[in-house]
This record gives C-alpha cells, structure tokens and sequence, in this order.
C-alpha cells in the first residue's frame, strides 16, 4: 500500500466493559448455540472472579492510543481506529464511519497473532462482510499478516519472560520450566494456528537459549466430545512435582493483551493448581501497550503503509 492510506483500523474481539454487560457479550458470542446453563453461569462467575468485567477494550484503545503515537514518530500521520467483532463499535460500525469519511483506503490490523480459522482468518471473514455490506461506498483495505514471527515480536516477549524470572527472584533460567500457552481450538480447524504457535515459541525459546520449555493450550470450550488441541495447561503444571520442577513461567504468548482467560483460567486456575502442587508460578506479562511491543507493531504497520 501507498502512503495515502486513510486509516489504520485494529480489528478486535472485544469484551465487556461492565458487569451488566457481561450477559449480552456471551449471549452475542453464543449466538443461539446451545449452553448448558451450568456452563453459562460458570462463564459468569468467571467474570465476577476477575472484577465483573473484561479489560480487554482498555487495554485495546491503550495500544491504538501508543500505535497512533509510535506512527507519528515515524512520520505518519494517519489515524489508527477499532473495530470489535462482539461489542460497539462494531465492524459495520466503524465501516459506516470509515464509508462516510470518503476513506478509500484502510490497512487492518487484526489483532490475532497466528493465522487460521479461529485466528486472524475469522477476524478479516467479520470485516470483510461488513465492508460487502455497505456496498460501493466501503474502502478498500488490506490486511496486516500475522507478525508472531517478527523478530522484534520476539525480542519483546522474551522481555516479558526474563522480567517473569525476576519475580522468581532467579538470575537463570536452569531449574524453570517456561510453559508458552495459546488457546486451544478444535483439532479439525484447518489453517496453521498449531504450526504457528510452535514456531512462536520456539523463536522466543531459542532467542533466551530456554533449558526447559514446553507448549500447551488453555481455556476450551464447545462439546466434550470434539477433540481439541493439547496438552492442557492445568495438566502440565499438576505434572511438575513428578518432573522435578519446582518454579514455572506462564507465558500466554497466544493473547496480545490481559482479558478473561488471562486473568481467570492462568492467574486463577492454573496458579491454583501450582498452589496445590507446591509449585511456584509466575505469568508473563501479556503485551499490553509495552513499548518494545508497540515499537514492533508500529515497524510492521509502517512498512506496510509505505
């Protein structure tokens, strides 16, 4: 793309920002499938536990708020907006807005960090039949690739990682099992979500020369009876006293900021279970608006504007 871009538009999920709200964002989310109600409410429950809401939106308008700024110091003046797959302002939200604007042409950013069906795939289908839906007026856009292979990428959540270490009071990685997390999705979901996960955290494995570290996925859901991707994470950490291992690193390179299965399914759950195994358990800061992780998005987002 030239630099006549109009818009840099993250492209989000979403969550909800108050506890009233939190019944409506799984309802939209469910969209009529059937739930157990006992599942239903435990989801519920799970939102009470962290605080009656999701960060999520916060932490997403911080990283467009430091994204618009890091494109400034580049030299780029163009104006980064979002758009949520399940709360306002919603991809035909921000299309209508973008179509009334006379934008014609808009870079989005989706804010998955593999490829795949239920990853970056699922984020550019959503914005795609918003854009079909406002017709001839709808600008044009390009996608941003996903970027977990980027070597700054890296480079910052390694960063995150040696400041997990710190809080262990360690100066070494010997004796830590790091355990990289990513949501589990079904098995027979075609795309390269696994293939790129691994690849993720290997790159970061190989960037701290990591002596024990591990993939493992979190936070299913659906029917019991479809195979989904694994190990869980709960069972890797219960595992640990068996193999010797006494400190661990959670590290959910698979979220690009806090949210739900951040905050309850690791920093509840799995250090519940650590707790219970005697094991101490440190999770890695999610990006967030971290500098090193804005600086990388920012040089991947002005290469592609220019």
């Amino acid at each position: 793309m030239s630099d006549d871009v109009d818009a840099v538009v993250l492209l989000g999920f979403g969550g909800p920002r108050t506890p009233a709200e939190v019944r409506p964002f799984l309802d939209r989310i469910l969209a009529g499938r059937p739930v157990p109600p006992a599942r239903y409410e435990a989801v519920v429950e799970n939102y009470r536990v962290i605080g009656g809401f999701s960060p999520y939106n916060d932490r997403t308008e911080r990283q467009a708020e430091a994204l618009a700024a890091a494109l400034r110091e580049r030299g780029i003046a163009t104006p980064v907006t979002i758009a949520y797959r399940n709360v306002a302002p919603f991809n035909d939200d921000i299309v209508d807005v973008l179509a009334r604007a006379g934008a014609r042409r808009v870079l989005a950013v989706p804010l998955a960090v593999f490829g795949g069906e239920e990853s970056d795939e699922r984020y550019i289908r959503d914005f795609d039949r918003a854009l079909a839906a406002a017709g001839p007026d709808a600008p044009d856009v390009a996608y941003l690739p996903p970027f977990f292979d980027d070597p700054a990428f890296v480079r910052a959540q390694a960063e995150t990682i040696r400041e997990a270490l710190a809080t262990l009071g360690r100066e070494r990685f010997d004796g830590v099992r790091v355990i990289f997390t990513a949501h589990s999705i079904p098995t027979a979901t075609p795309g390269t979500y696994a293939d790129d996960f691994a690849r993720a955290a290997k790159l970061v494995a190989d960037e701290l020369a990591l002596p024990d570290w591990s993939t493992a996925y979190q936070s299913r859901s659906g029917s019991p009876q479809t195979p989904w991707l694994g190990p869980d994470v709960r069972d890797e950490v219960r595992a640990l006293p068996a193999a010797g291992v006494a400190d661990v690193i959670l590290v959910a390179i698979g979220f690009l900021c806090d949210q739900v299965e951040v905050l309850f399914d690791l920093d509840v759950v799995a250090a519940g279970i650590a707790r219970e195994a005697g094991v101490r358990l440190v999770r890695a800061e999610t990006m967030n608006a971290r500098p090193a992780f804005i600086a990388a998005l920012a040089d991947r987002v002005a290469e592609a504007l220019r």
